[in-house]
């Protein structure tokens, strides 16, 4: 059905000149002024629609810079809006121009709706994608919304928690909460829901420092999967850089959004919780050359994303050269792109005062042409840039290709998820891998990321993501089970490592049930007591499983949410993970940020760390060497630290000793040793024979049961 329209094109409206900038729509009680990039555009229209879906279209006559803008009086927040742009159809040579295409502005802060995977959506033929299509888009596509920026912050401030003294924690805004029944139904899966006492309090008591948010800038949906009745549940197809999620909100998609955002950031802030966006700049909603057109490709298709380039640098190819597996690479060596990038990022900062960014496919925005580049725009622009380099700063350092796996390549001040602890912890608690590599791992890697100058927060240790199996199900399946996704369980990661402990699947097996419980309260505490930065997936702690999926991606139901219902909840590896953090926490001595020199901090004292045999003396060549060793025990100085107090004073912290008890049978261990630890009591332990309060003093030995975890403090 065609829309109504108040103008024809080319009609004449009140218009004024306005600037060039700022890019997007600026909202101001005299006029709002509208700028938008497209170089190579011959004419660009605003259209603005009323509550009809009545579209009235204005030209924009100037044009500066690449910068098509005008200002137009009588315009209210709220306004939907987009633009249409004419001039060359040429896709060979990388011009996809149609002017019967909505698209919507890459700098509005709001966008309202949805789209529809029909024909009109597309610029070409769905059976020749060189020819152009005429169909108009406007009833298929999204709108994006005038938007009244103006917000008051009262008192808030950021947190602004050092490296060293954070827990991340990975959720997804609608997931969190859709299920608690503490919540009241209609802010459940919304920012508000995210936002309620009980949420928070939940966090807090557990001891997170910073929520780290699955994509909660403006996505959609891709085609393929809204044919066949999915969604994209994750966000990883960004659509809109500057816009918060319109479907999370409980205020509706015409700027209620915005403040709800930001009143979600401020209740955080209030509570000393940090929030961390995890972004998508790596790509757009628009995929490959076949894809739709929503706004980059009807605007500068032949700036926006890398191309093929097959016989010279000015010939073009019709397909995009892409190393996101998502059909499209964005070019950041464009300016233009990169100011966009820029732009949205310090945006993010300053007017909704988010404290951070996970970047997802890092590696792909750090290309100069097509190869990786530690000098690369990207780089360079965040690392000078005044307002960036002071917020946390997080690399998913690979994309999808061979030469983009730069895990401890990435410079200061960034730091990065670890995968390799990952396999390593996994290994651990399946009874595979090398004890060095464990030990490495616990210590920090600092084989990653010591050699180039940064410290040992500088690696995320995971165990689990949002990509992949959850804790509870790492220890309770062999294989993955994906056939929910609809793509016959061919998608998704094969390299599990976990261990269904000989059942797949749940059981009704009380012993195969406690194995794994205590395997998972294992995971997460090592993962509690480990150097470097800590991050949990939303519902690890308290058993939350996918029954076997680990791509649930397109899985917006129960598959993904976490229950909070207590029947089939375990509790017994919340109350773990929650007294591993409470000791992080009360002890510097295990979150340091100085490396470990496995030598005394003053002359005559302990090493600050030592590795420990099961009989009680420090591991030597030989024991690391020996592939049956599956236990093993660190020692950690309390004092004095290697790194000062904030007054340079001097700091004394209780010593530890913590066994590891990977192997599938008990071992005898030396609970204290001399040259350590005369004596200690046990503060964890996953062994359900060694109670808190033991007593550990030399020459005592206590049997620790197959598979478990005891941490010994000084007396």
């Amino acid at each position: 059905m065609s829309p109504k329209t108040w103008n024809h094109v080319g009609e004449t409206a009140a218009v004024w000149p306005g600037r060039n900038w700022p890019l997007g729509a600026s909202w101001h009680p005299e006029a709002t002024n509208f700028a938008v990039y497209a170089p190579d555009a011959t004419g660009v229209w605003v259209c603005l629609f009323d509550e009809s879906g009545a579209e009235r279209r204005v030209p924009l006559s100037e044009k500066d810079l690449g910068v098509w803008h005008g200002a137009l009086p009588g315009i209210e927040p709220g306004q939907l809006y987009g633009f249409r742009a004419d001039g060359p159809w040429d896709p060979e040579n990388g011009y996809r121009f149609n002017i019967h295409k909505l698209l919507l502005d890459p700098y509005a802060h709001a966008t309202s709706g949805d789209i529809v995977p029909e024909q009109p959506l597309f610029a070409h033929e769905w059976d020749d994608h060189l020819a152009r299509n005429n169909d108009d888009s406007a009833p298929v596509t999204a709108r994006s919304v005038v938007v009244d920026r103006s917000y008051d912050w009262g008192d808030d401030e950021q947190p602004k928690t050092a490296w060293r003294d954070t827990l991340v924690y990975e959720l997804h805004v609608k997931g969190f909460t859709q299920l608690h029944d503490r919540v009241p139904e209609e802010i459940r899966g919304t920012y508000s829901g995210l936002a309620h006492p009980h949420i928070i309090d939940y966090l807090k008591d557990l001891g997170v420092t910073a929520v780290e948010l699955l994509p909660t800038q403006q996505f959609f949906s891709e085609p393929s999967l809204l044919e066949r009745g999915a969604t994209n549940y994750w966000g990883y197809n960004t659509a809109a850089f500057f816009s918060p999620h319109g479907a999370y909100s409980s205020r509706g998609d015409r700027g209620g959004q915005v403040a709800e955002f930001k009143d979600m950031v401020r209740a955080f802030h209030a509570a000393g919780l940090e929030v961390i966006l995890d972004v998508v700049y790596n790509h757009t909603a628009e995929a490959g050359s076949a894809g739709p057109v929503l706004s980059f490709r009807g605007l500068d298709d032949r700036g926006a994303y890398k191309r093929i380039v097959p016989h010279s640098d000015d010939a073009f190819d019709d397909s995009y050269w892409d190393v996101t597996g998502c059909g499209n690479t964005v070019d950041t060596s464009e300016p233009m792109m990169l100011r966009l990038i820029m732009d949205s990022l310090r945006y993010w900062v300053n007017e909704m005062h988010v404290d951070g960014f996970r970047f997802d496919l890092t590696s792909a925005l750090t290309r100069t042409g097509y190869d990786v580049d530690m000098a690369c725009s990207f780089l360079t622009a965040v690392d000078q840039d005044p307002v960036l380099r002071h917020v946390k700063l997080i690399a998913e350092p690979w994309d999808v290709s061979m030469d983009g796996y730069l895990v401890g390549q990435m410079p200061a001040p960034w730091v990065e998820w670890n995968d390799q602890y990952r396999g390593a912890i996994r290994d651990l608690w399946r009874g595979a891998g090398d004890m060095s590599e464990v030990a490495t791992r616990v210590a920090g890697s600092s084989d990653l990321y010591r050699d180039d100058g940064r410290w040992a927060y500088a690696g995320v240790n995971f165990v689990t993501a949002h990509d992949g199996f959850t804790v509870r199900d790492l220890v309770s399946y062999a294989h993955k089970h994906n056939e929910e996704n609809g793509e016959d369980n061919r998608d998704g990661s094969d390299d599990n490592r976990s261990n269904n402990h000989g059942v797949e699947g749940e059981t009704d097996d009380e012993q195969i049930v406690a194995v794994r419980r205590r395997q998972a309260a294992n995971i997460m505490v090592t993962l509690a007591l480990s150097n470097g930065v800590p991050m949990i997936t939303a519902g690890d702690e308290r058993g939350r499983t996918q029954g076997g999926n680990n791509n649930a991606y397109c899985q917006d139901n129960e598959i993904s949410w976490v229950d909070w219902s207590a029947d089939d909840a375990w509790l017994d590896v919340y109350e773990q993970t929650r007294r591993a953090l409470q000791l992080r926490r009360d002890h510097p001595v295990l979150r340091q940020r100085h490396w470990f020199q496995g030598e005394p901090t003053l002359e005559g004292g302990p090493d600050d760390l030592a590795w420990l045999h099961p009989a009680g003396r420090q591991m030597t060549e030989d024991d690391w060497a020996d592939p049956g060793l599956r236990t093993l025990g660190f020692f950690l100085s309390g004092g004095p630290l290697r790194e000062p107090g904030l007054r340079g004073e001097q700091v004394i912290d209780r010593s530890f000793i913590v066994w590891i008890n990977a192997a599938d049978e008990d071992v005898e261990v030396a609970s204290a040793v001399a040259e350590f630890m005369p004596e200690g009591e046990v503060v964890l332990s996953t062994d359900p024979r060694i109670p808190l309060g033991s007593p550990a003093v030399v020459g005592q030995t206590d049997t620790i049961t197959a598979r478990c975890v005891v941490v010994v403090r000084a007396a």
